[in-house]
């Protein structure tokens, strides 16, 4: 009897172990099972999205989505797209592979005296400054007094397009003034939008319509002094058409106009194999999509070296499989 009891346990406690191993096995597959998440900066969402409906068009199985980040990244994601440059502690963690860039004008709503006045005549560094920044060590006397109503609006979380804003000039973004918004940069569009004295930042794919590649209904592109000679010339007012922009820019190191890198990014342990793949088939088909979205190629050079390196880590990752 003791012996038929003692069977029978160790019956149950295979049976309990054999579906434990089929659970972990069914659960290893669920996590893994070919899925691919993204997330990172918003403005480069309808970019992402293009690449993703492509992708799937020659791979109809690929199962890759976006998690839209939100005031912090989501829990887990395999690839990160972002725009500005990571910490160290970040490098350490995570591979980075540079494949465009992104520039940031003003804009204000058109309908405001802001618009009418600067829209023609456009700023220079100084004025700039003036309304976008709160500079404590500014002398009075230097001040450039704008005397038209106008109301800045800016990003309340630590985002790329304000950093790399503030940067450019010599500041951090918590000296940017005015109204910070909550959300994503699309929210400082909708802001000014509503508001006949908003005034703001933001890049040249959130300003400009990607089909007529004319400037959004309602916003008025603000021209800059381009050459840093205090005032603005009538070339440098040309903002009408965002792919003459774009050439200008790709061809010129113009003043007054932040330019930064956009990077896509993906885990140094926890590599999976189809965000390695879609990774990259989106590095080398991201040269075809950038000017239609309102981004600048990488300089070449900087592009090379890191088509290089996503090419050696994927040999790398197929080696030790």
């Amino acid at each position: 009897m003791n012996s038929f009891k003692s069977t029978t346990i160790y019956f149950l406690v295979f049976l309990i172990y054999f579906f434990v191993l089929l659970t972990s096995a069914a659960f290893g597959q669920s996590t893994s099972n070919g899925k691919v998440v993204i997330t990172g900066v918003r403005f480069a969402y309808p970019l992402v999205e293009k690449w993703i409906k492509d992708y799937k068009t020659i791979n109809p199985s690929a199962q890759v989505s976006i998690d839209p980040r939100s005031t912090v990244d989501p829990t887990n994601y395999d690839i990160l797209i972002e725009a500005y440059e990571p910490n160290q502690n970040i490098k350490d963690s995570r591979e980075f592979f540079y494949f465009g860039r992104y520039a940031l004008l003003p804009v204000a709503n058109s309908i405001s005296e802001f618009a009418k006045n600067f829209g023609n005549k456009g700023l220079t560094e100084k004025q700039l400054k003036e309304i976008f920044f709160q500079d404590v060590f500014a002398e009075k006397k230097n001040h450039e007094k704008i005397n038209y109503p106008l109301t800045v609006y800016t990003r309340l979380q630590r985002a790329g397009a304000p950093i790399t804003f503030a940067h450019y000039f010599g500041f951090e973004q918590q000296n940017i003034k005015g109204k910070a918004i909550a959300g994503s940069d699309e929210h400082l569009i909708k802001a000014l939008l509503k508001d006949s004295t908003g005034v703001s930042y933001a890049t040249l794919g959130l300003l400009y319509n990607p089909e007529t590649r004319k400037v959004l209904n309602g916003l008025t592109v603000i021209p800059v002094d381009q050459d840093g000679d205090g005032h603005v010339s009538s070339n440098e007012k040309q903002v009408n058409d965002v792919d003459a922009i774009i050439t200008k820019l790709e061809s010129h190191e113009l003043k007054n106009i932040p330019v930064e890198y956009l990077h896509i990014s993906i885990s140094k342990t926890n590599t999976n194999q189809e965000a390695l793949n879609f990774l990259t088939w989106a590095f080398n088909q991201s040269q075809n999509d950038l000017h239609h979205f309102g981004y600048l190629k990488p300089e070449p050079q900087r592009f090379q070296k890191t088509k290089e390196k996503l090419s050696a880590l994927t040999i790398n990752y197929t080696t030790k499989k």
